[in-house]
């Protein structure tokens, strides 16, 4: 069982609906999350927070995974030792974390926390690791998302959040989706929707994320691109081939933080350090 927090209105795979929205959509979502570029995402992700995590002494490294929803990112850093609680709102996403994690040997190992996204419950020590994945466009106030996640970072600890990338939404439409016209309109909006839960996600840049990090004593140490090259590729049918697959990985792997390819990825990693002392 998990632990039940408050009532609440926001989740983490797609946020200002009622709960129902994202357990209802559950079989999408880890249909993309089965497929080539839903299991890249968590491959890249996996990847670029391992260049981080041996920047910590102790063991176990407690997580925070705010809109965690059935466990992704969760299950791979609980089977690297870490200690991670996964917050959500969706009943039915949790539960699929808690078959998940049992599945996969590391129930001792996750917790899961029915409660908002946005107002999680304090922890007095803070964490070593805050996770924001896909969460952000889903919420309308960009300052407000991010002081409430990075309060719960312990000082020195860190803060990863991945978002859609607003730079990539015009090559999306116009390569994806063949609608040249809608590029064009994209260039003045930052709204866009989601098929996978129905929804209206607000598109943000990682420089203006940068920019608020830095004003929250937060600031990026480690930007990355997931998607730089598979979701520009329109032939998904080759994907599904496993050494095509292969070398798709170390291509995205390869580019994930090297100039100018993370500017256009669908999406962008951002790893923060919390300043241990105010001014830092």
């Amino acid at each position: 069982m998990w632990a039940r927090w408050c009532d609440h209105r926001v989740s983490v795979e797609g946020m200002q609906e009622n709960p129902d929205t994202f357990d209802t959509a559950m079989t999408a979502w880890q249909q993309w999350q089965d497929s080539p570029w839903g299991r890249l995402r968590y491959i890249q992700a996996e990847a670029n927070l391992d260049r981080h995590l041996g920047s910590f002494d102790a063991a176990p490294i407690r997580v925070l995974d705010l809109g965690g929803g059935d466990g992704g990112d969760a299950i791979r850093l609980a089977a690297k030792g870490c200690d991670v609680t996964i917050v959500d709102h969706a009943t039915g996403m949790l539960a699929a974390a808690e078959r998940r994690a049992a599945e996969a040997g590391v129930t001792d190992r996750i917790r899961c926390v029915e409660a908002d996204a946005t107002d999680p419950p304090a922890d007095p020590v803070g964490y070593d690791l805050v996770l924001s994945h896909n969460l952000l466009q889903y919420l309308p106030d960009t300052a407000q998302a991010l002081a409430a996640a990075v309060r719960l970072v312990r000082p020195g600890g860190l803060f990863s959040l991945i978002s859609i990338n607003r730079h990539s939404e015009p090559l999306n439409l116009a390569i994806r989706q063949d609608d040249p016209a809608a590029a064009l309109k994209a260039f003045d909006t930052d709204q866009a929707r989601t098929r996978t839960f129905g929804t209206t996600m607000t598109l943000r840049t990682a420089e203006e994320v940068n920019e608020v990090l830095d004003e929250l004593g937060c600031p990026a140490v480690a930007r990355y691109g997931i998607n730089s090259v598979n979701h520009y590729m329109t032939n998904d049918e080759r994907k599904q081939d496993p050494d095509f697959f292969a070398d798709l990985v170390r291509l995205e792997l390869a580019v994930a933080d090297r100039p100018p390819y993370p500017l256009t990825a669908r999406f962008f990693h951002i790893v923060g350090r919390k300043a241990v002392h105010y001014g830092d």
